[in-house]
Protein backbone atom coordinates (compact mmCIF):
# COMPACT_ATOMS: atom_id res chain seq x y z
CA UNK A 1 0.00 0.00 0.00
CA UNK A 2 1.27 3.45 -0.85
CA UNK A 3 0.72 7.05 0.17
CA UNK A 4 1.02 9.70 -2.51
CA UNK A 5 2.45 13.10 -1.64
CA UNK A 6 2.30 16.01 -4.03
CA UNK A 7 4.55 19.00 -3.50
CA UNK A 8 2.57 21.84 -5.08
CA UNK A 9 5.56 24.19 -5.06
CA UNK A 10 7.82 21.93 -7.10
CA UNK A 11 5.18 19.77 -8.76
CA UNK A 12 6.99 16.67 -7.52
CA UNK A 13 4.83 13.62 -6.82
CA UNK A 14 6.19 10.97 -4.46
CA UNK A 15 4.86 7.49 -3.84
CA UNK A 16 5.76 6.37 -0.32
CA UNK A 17 5.42 2.80 0.97
CA UNK A 18 3.24 2.62 4.10
CA UNK A 19 4.57 0.88 7.19
CA UNK A 20 2.82 -2.11 8.74
CA UNK A 21 1.69 0.14 11.60
CA UNK A 22 0.12 2.63 9.16
CA UNK A 23 -1.62 -0.18 7.26
CA UNK A 24 -2.96 -1.64 10.52
CA UNK A 25 -4.29 1.79 11.54
CA UNK A 26 -6.03 2.22 8.17
CA UNK A 27 -7.62 -1.23 8.50
CA UNK A 28 -8.74 -0.43 12.05
CA UNK A 29 -10.32 2.86 10.92
CA UNK A 30 -12.01 1.07 8.02
CA UNK A 31 -13.59 -1.49 10.36
CA UNK A 32 -14.75 1.26 12.76
CA UNK A 33 -16.24 3.22 9.85
CA UNK A 34 -18.07 0.14 8.53
CA UNK A 35 -19.50 -0.48 12.03
CA UNK A 36 -20.66 3.13 12.22
CA UNK A 37 -22.33 2.91 8.80
CA UNK A 38 -24.07 -0.35 9.76
CA UNK A 39 -25.31 1.21 13.02
CA UNK A 40 -26.64 4.31 11.23
CA UNK A 41 -28.38 2.15 8.62
CA UNK A 42 -30.00 0.02 11.32
CA UNK A 43 -31.19 3.13 13.17
CA UNK A 44 -32.61 4.63 9.97
CA UNK A 45 -34.39 1.37 9.14
CA UNK A 46 -35.86 1.14 12.67
CA UNK A 47 -37.05 4.74 12.45
CA UNK A 48 -38.66 4.12 9.05
CA UNK A 49 -40.40 1.00 10.35
CA UNK A 50 -41.69 2.90 13.39
CA UNK A 51 -43.00 5.64 11.11
CA UNK A 52 -44.81 3.15 8.88
CA UNK A 53 -46.30 1.42 11.93
CA UNK A 54 -47.53 4.72 13.35
CA UNK A 55 -49.09 5.79 10.07
CA UNK A 56 -50.80 2.39 9.78
CA UNK A 57 -52.06 2.68 13.34
CA UNK A 58 -53.49 6.12 12.59
CA UNK A 59 -54.87 4.91 9.29
CA UNK A 60 -53.41 7.79 7.27
CA UNK A 61 -50.85 8.18 4.51
CA UNK A 62 -47.57 10.04 4.77
CA UNK A 63 -48.98 12.84 2.61
CA UNK A 64 -51.98 13.20 4.94
CA UNK A 65 -49.67 13.36 7.95
CA UNK A 66 -47.65 16.11 6.25
CA UNK A 67 -50.85 18.06 5.60
CA UNK A 68 -51.87 17.73 9.25
CA UNK A 69 -48.50 18.99 10.43
CA UNK A 70 -48.26 21.92 8.03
Amino acid sequence: MFRIEHNVETGEISQIQLTNVEIAEIEKEKIEFEKLIAKEQAEAQAKAQAKVALLAQLGITEEQAKLLLS
